[in-house]
């Protein structure tokens, strides 16, 4: 014969709890070291802050592939708040899919506006 304590545990949703958490803390601490990169080439830096100092900052290869991972982390780090508030908040799914949609749409054109910045598309 098998004990049984407790009330068995329903399960529902998507499961992405672990992920999306972890997810969160790794996007968000490439974009605290990015903004530590960038506020330490400001602070030692002589001279006015110009057009010339960013594109000088932002002319390195090593910084616009680094510029263009925050943006992707960025990117995700966004789409995973918006996406977990969407499903949390607007219980009709037609309405949730199309704000889950524009969401997309959104990110992709400020992906796109980003490289054209970065690399002058």
């Amino acid at each position: 014969m098998s004990v049984n304590y407790g009330s068995k545990r329903i399960v529902v949703g998507a499961h992405y709890g672990l992920r999306d958490w972890l997810s969160q803390r790794i996007t968000g601490g490439l974009m605290a070291l990015f903004t530590i990169i960038l506020l330490a080439q400001l602070i030692f830096t002589r001279g006015p802050i110009g057009y010339d100092l960013w594109a000088g900052i932002f002319a390195a290869q090593w910084m616009k592939v680094l510029t263009f991972s925050v943006i992707v982390a960025l990117l995700y780090h966004v789409w995973v708040g918006m996406r977990d508030v969407w499903m949390d908040y607007v219980q009709p799914v037609a309405i949730r899919l199309v704000l889950q949609i524009f969401t997309i749409v959104w990110l992709v054109g400020c992906a796109g506006w980003a490289i054209q910045v970065l690399w002058k598309i």
